[in-house]
């Protein structure tokens, strides 16, 4: 019998994960043209991932969960590789970022306490959050992206609030809910 999880989605979403360090490794070393094209790769494994499986329907709830995973760990390092070779980008917004911080954090508590275990959604404003975060990186490469990094923070506020709400109005749904006026 085929194991059901051994598929080319999962196996997108986990080399995210694991290929994830060599973006550091090209931070450390200031190989920032390296460093864009393996992000650009890397990052792109997270759309493909999900148009595969719904393509050929090889979603499975291991996918479900190694996506999320490699999101929350590709999603957090991008606010380290802008700091550290945008820091010119970065600080002026350090205020507005540190509430995104506190409304990420506040969220997987929240999460956490209702279902005994941290949820993170895959909203159409959390998916479109994490396109807006890839493009600033790459943008970074390019131009002076501090007012599209302001944008961006102010953006998350929104999409983590819509998950709140979600949470708060209708407890535990599918992560893949489409938004909070989706749910019947």
């Amino acid at each position: 019998m085929k194991n059901q999880n051994i598929n080319i989605p999962n196996a997108l979403s986990l080399s995210r994960i694991i290929f994830l360090p060599i973006l550091f490794v090209f931070v450390y070393l200031d190989m920032r043209t390296a460093f864009l094209i393996s992000f650009i790769i890397l990052g792109s494994t997270d759309f493909f991932d999900g148009l595969v499986a719904r393509k050929y329907n090889l979603q499975t709830m291991l996918g479900q969960k190694l996506d999320s995973i490699a999101d929350i760990f590709f999603y957090l390092s991008q606010a380290y590789f802008l700091y550290a070779l945008y820091p010119n980008y970065l600080v002026p917004n350090i205020y507005l970022l540190a509430i995104f911080f506190f409304i990420l954090i506040t969220t997987f508590v929240t999460s956490t306490v209702l279902f005994k275990k941290p949820v993170m959604m895959h909203t159409i404003l959390l998916k479109t959050l994490g396109v807006l975060v890839y493009a600033v990186i790459i943008l970074s490469y390019f131009i002076d992206t501090t007012y599209v990094v302001s944008f961006v923070i102010i953006f998350s506020y929104i999409a983590y609030s819509e998950e709140m709400m979600i949470f708060l109005k209708h407890g535990h749904v599918d992560v893949d809910t489409k938004s909070y006026f989706s749910i019947k």
